[in-house]
């Protein structure tokens, strides 16, 4: 008995000094992109004077890098582990970055923007494993939470110190914003290379590491994963593949918000989950993450209607403002709600080993919802309105009854992790449900 304390108190504490770590690494990096990512479509089209047809692209190279990239990243991570990946993505994204702040040419810019992409992209499933590798059942949630509070605040402040530092009649500002974002990623990376990963805690009951060629065979064949990667496109399409096409576009012309109101609407969704996630971590964290889920659709099926009175009402500008901006802001409140529930809930899901390639396939499916969100959005919020508002509504409200049906494949443990608390011996990777009250 006292072996077994040793070992625990010490693999703990090992998971805690490499936590800390690669919070800090998350925080830099967001903080870089901070710098870059609002002011990059002025960057090509009017600071390069390459024009809005090469600035679309660009954006649409970053979307096309990572479809391209991610299918192989949750491979490389299953062979190599997270830490190596990431290194090499961190090198590419500092590589790419800095290149697009010198590019002058098309070519170039394009070529920049596959690199930082690519990198950026890979991020993403190499750092969530990192953060599986160092946490158990009972602390993955808060985990998850720190690290969404923690990209939020960086990428907040990062863009409002790049705002000050932007000159539109300058290329060196850019040149120099890119050349911090760049430094960022580089000294993420000195972060990361001095982090010690602790052994993986021990998984009761996981199936047998399969190999890379099987690798999507097996997880296509988890119908948990499978339909909670449904569950996910629908919520990154209805949620985050508006916030910047269709419901901006919706709310300029539908509801005449300004574009100071706009920027005010982004704040509060920012601030919303940078106040509340830790109040909401502790009210989310001991109920039943499906149930969690589905609370949330209804909470923006909410920020829908709220939408709707904006555009479609007849009260004053001031009004319509007032229910734009509080959109926003309920929609903050349900992605606080969702960090620390769908994130663990896909590391759960993973057989032993694999949570890399589970990682990696929900970024890809983040991915295209991303892409097919501000393709579908932009025009309808733009041109139809009404239509607009009662699809992304019907959207939310889907969200809630996909929650609850993901619920039934769920086992106890993967519902309600809390089950696990005292023990690092946790079912995962099981596709077998397991009834549960609620």
């Amino acid at each position: 008995m006292a072996t077994n304390y040793l070992i625990e108190v010490t693999v703990t504490r090992a998971m805690g000094a490499a936590m800390r770590r690669i919070h800090v690494g998350n925080a830099l990096s967001a903080f870089g992109l901070g710098f870059t990512v609002p002011y990059l479509y002025v960057y090509v089209a009017q600071v390069r004077g390459l024009g809005a047809m090469t600035a679309g692209l660009v954006l649409a190279v970053f979307a096309v890098a990572a479809l391209i990239v991610l299918p192989f990243a949750g491979r490389a991570i299953v062979r190599r582990g997270p830490r190596p990946v990431l290194l090499v993505a961190l090198v590419l994204a500092a590589v790419g970055s800095m290149s697009l702040g010198l590019a002058g040419t098309a070519t170039a810019v394009l070529l920049s923007a596959a690199a930082l992409g690519a990198g950026q992209a890979v991020m993403q499933p190499a750092l969530a494993t990192m953060i599986v590798d160092c946490s158990t059942a009972d602390t993955r949630s808060r985990a998850f939470a720190m690290q969404f509070f923690l990209q939020n605040l960086g990428l907040g402040v990062g863009g409002l110190i790049g705002g000050h530092l932007v000159d539109t009649t300058s290329a060196a500002s850019f040149t120099l914003l890119f050349g911090i974002e760049s430094a960022m990623f580089l000294v993420l990376a000195g972060v990361m290379a001095t982090v010690r990963m602790p052994h993986s805690p021990v998984i009761g009951d996981a199936p047998a590491r399969s190999s890379a060629k099987g690798a999507w065979k097996q997880l296509l064949g988890n119908r948990a994963m499978v339909q909670l990667s449904v569950l996910g496109f629908v919520l990154f399409f209805a949620c985050y593949g508006q916030f910047e096409s269709g419901l901006s576009a919706y709310g300029i012309e539908a509801a005449g918000i300004s574009t100071s109101a706009l920027g005010t609407a982004l704040a509060a969704n920012t601030a919303m989950i940078v106040v509340a996630q830790f109040a909401v971590l502790k009210f989310v964290e001991r109920r039943r993450r499906s149930r969690v889920i589905a609370a949330v659709g209804m909470i923006w099926a909410l920020a829908w209607v709220t939408a709707g009175f904006a555009g479609l009402g007849h009260g004053s500008q001031e009004m319509a403002t007032a229910a734009f901006v509080s959109t926003y802001a309920l929609f903050g409140l349900g992605e606080a709600m969702l960090s620390p529930t769908v994130a663990p809930l896909v590391a759960d899901l993973a057989p032993e080993g694999m949570a890399g390639q589970y990682n990696s396939a929900f970024a890809l499916v983040k991915q295209l919802a991303l892409a097919v969100g501000p393709a579908v959005g932009g025009p309808l919020g733009a041109s139809l309105p009404g239509p607009y508002v009662v699809t992304f509504f019907l959207f939310s409200l889907g969200i809630s009854l996909l929650a609850v049906k993901l619920g039934r494949q769920l086992t106890a443990v993967q519902d309600q992790p809390w089950r696990a608390k005292g023990s690092l011996v946790v079912a995962r990777g099981s596709v077998e449900p397991v009834g549960v009250e609620a």
